[in-house]
């Protein structure tokens, strides 16, 4: 089927119980005329998580009278034939698995702020999810081999390498929702001093604004920001440092000084980082391992009992939803588009909206190999994505994004091929790591305490 030309696209979402992304999805299918007339087939192996989301998904759809058909399951392989996007967006007790890997990260003097990406953190988190990924890739090549797989879960570029090279037969890229667009584009257009509110961001704006983001996920950088020919980079900085002057210790470990550091990266290297609540977790400095004192401190660890009384406050609002007491008529109010379903709708619609993707290079880092799974502005269509051209990574950069590269890929390969040798070499390459025996501790001790949830493989 077409679904271009049917509007009436199927979408299963595996990890509808995802807070993170089951909430959002429900209201872009609602609302989109493109995918409105579709299916939205949930899959969750938490029944109870399944059901109230199905039942919110309905209750949705009927109040704003749409024949979006909803479907659900905890078996992925009921719902899978005839989809035309699976969206793969679930995490096995990813609250209290970071937290973990955080504290005994912590233990060894490494210290991350998310633990989902890089350092022991984001290793043992594809340690966790990628197996499980790797099984839904079956599956689809098996019961819908033509629909496009939509990878949305930490860490986003590991999952995006081994989709890449492990299941090549499927159409995949990965996202991550920090780079939705026009948003983001919007947001530096303010800080530009282009225009005064995002909500002013127009089209005419955006042919003019020449705005080339580019690296590894959640290590992305402004490499140019140009509006009617002016280099607008520095009123860019000089904003951010305003913002900076500002900023108080009152904030949860992401968000912490995101502005002070994004203006020392800048300092140093003369290009702003884009994603500060992670990328100041891939670089060294703010580790704590200097011999005299910064001008900022060390980095704040993952909250884990915070994030827990995050997720219960959302499951009180799904709640609050099903049962009455939030009239169910205020849905559309309480949430907005999603970078996923807004590529979905873009897709369906044929609409030739630009997005930034996860994928493989392709040429468009003109320095960096073509197979440098990188996160990219895209073209994308039911025929494909194509990134488009950014210049070269500058130096400096570029040897880290190597470095974080080459983590990524062991990880990857140590997954896939269940090899011991190529999680420790991994973990060895990881930029957080400083010593031998601290990795092979650090490695012994999340083996002991994610055992729970850690292939078998690992133990034999």
């Amino acid at each position: 089927m077409n679904v271009s030309n049917a509007h009436q696209p199927k979408v299963v979402v595996l990890g509808a119980g995802s807070l993170f992304f089951g909430r959002q999805s429900i209201w872009q299918m609602v609302h989109s005329s493109y995918l409105n007339n579709g299916t939205l087939a949930l899959v969750d192996t938490d029944e109870d998580r399944l059901a109230k989301m199905v039942n919110l998904a309905k209750a949705v759809a009927k109040e704003n009278k749409v024949p979006l058909r909803v479907e659900g399951s905890t078996n992925r392989r009921e719902v899978l034939k005839g989809a035309d996007f699976v969206v793969l967006s679930f995490a096995e007790d990813t609250v209290k698995y970071r937290g973990i890997d955080c504290q005994v990260s912590l233990k060894y003097g490494i210290r991350m702020c998310s633990g989902d990406t890089i350092g022991p953190g984001g290793i043992f988190r594809a340690m966790r999810e990628l197996p499980v990924i790797m099984a839904c890739a079956k599956d689809i090549e098996e019961l819908c081999p033509d629909a496009w797989v939509i990878n949305y879960i930490n860490p986003s570029a590991v999952h995006g390498i081994a989709l890449s090279r492990y299941a090549p037969k499927l159409k995949s890229f990965a996202l991550c929702d920090g780079h939705h667009m026009p948003h983001i584009k919007a947001q530096y257009a303010v800080r530009a001093g282009i225009i005064a509110d995002p909500g002013d961001f127009t089209a005419a704006i955006d042919r003019q604004f020449d705005f080339r983001v580019a690296g590894v996920n959640h290590f992305t950088w402004l490499l140019k920001a140009v509006y009617e020919g002016q280099d607008v980079t520095p009123a860019i900085a000089a904003s951010i440092r305003k913002k900076a002057e500002q900023e108080t210790a009152d904030r949860d470990a992401k968000s912490l000084f995101n502005d002070s550091i994004a203006c020392q990266l800048y300092d140093i290297f003369g290009y702003i980082p884009t994603c500060t609540a992670h990328t100041k977790e891939y670089v060294p400095y703010w580790q704590g391992l200097g011999k005299t004192k910064d001008v900022l401190p060390q980095l704040a660890i993952w909250e884990t009992d915070e994030r827990y009384k995050r997720h219960e406050e959302m499951w009180r609002q799904v709640d609050g939803f099903l049962s009455g007491e939030l009239p169910i008529a205020g849905y559309m109010r309480s949430f907005g588009p999603d970078h996923a379903t807004d590529i979905i709708e873009s897709m369906v619609g044929n609409l030739g909206k630009r997005f930034f993707i996860n994928t493989l290079n392709d040429g468009a880092v003109t320095n960096m190999n073509n197979d440098a799974f990188l996160e990219l502005l895209c073209e994308v269509s039911m025929e494909g994505v194509r990134p488009l051209p950014v210049g070269e990574m500058p130096r400096g950069i570029r040897g880290m994004q190597e470095l974080v590269l080459d983590t990524h890929e062991l990880t990857a390969e140590a997954v896939a091929e269940r090899s011991f040798a190529k999680l420790r070499r991994a973990m060895l390459t990881d930029p957080l790591v400083n010593s031998i025996h601290d990795a092979d501790m650090i490695i012994k001790e999340l083996l002991d305490q994610e055992k729970e949830v850690l292939p078998k493989y690992w133990y034999e």
